[in-house]
C-alpha cells in the first residue's frame, strides 16, 4: 500500500498553529530580515499563564511543526525552569514565555525596528 503524502505547510504557519492549539497569549511575529544585526529571519513570541502551559505550548509547537512542516528544532533551551522555552529552527526562533518573564525581558522592545505582526486568536 502506498504511503499517504502529507502536504507540508509553511514553518511560520506551523509554529503559530501549534501555539494556537494550546491557547497561547499575544502571539507576535517579528520580521527581522531587514535588520543587519539579526541572527534569524523571524522571532515568534507568545506567553502563557503557568509553567505547565509554557511546556504544553512548546510541546505543541514541536509536534505541529514536525507533523505539518517536517522540521525539528536545531536547539531547545529552558525546559528545566519552564519560564522561557526557546526553540531554534535556524531562520525562525520561537520564544514561549511565562507572562512575567515576557514583561521582564521585553523582546519586542529590544527588536522594535522589526516589522511586527500580531496574530489574532481564532
Amino acid at each position: 500500500m502506498p504511503k499517504k503524502k502529507i502536504a507540508k505547510i509553511d514553518l511560520k504557519d506551523a509554529i503559530v498553529n501549534g501555539m494556537l492549539e494550546k491557547k497561547a497569549n499575544d502571539i507576535t511575529v517579528l520580521d527581522l530580515r531587514k535588520l543587519k544585526t539579526s541572527m534569524a529571519d523571524f522571532f515568534i513570541i507568545c506567553h502563557a499563564t503557568s509553567d505547565k502551559q509554557v511546556v504544553a505550548i512548546a510541546d505543541s509547537v514541536e509536534e505541529t511543526v514536525r507533523k505539518t512542516a517536517g522540521e525539528k528544532p536545531w536547539h531547545v533551551e529552558g525546559r528545566e525552569l519552564s519560564e522561557w522555552i526557546l526553540l531554534d529552527y535556524f531562520d525562525i526562533v520561537v520564544h514561549v514565555f511565562k507572562k512575567d518573564m515576557r514583561d521582564f525581558y521585553g523582546i519586542e522592545e529590544l527588536w522594535s525596528d522589526a516589522d511586527i505582526t500580531r496574530i489574532e486568536e481564532k
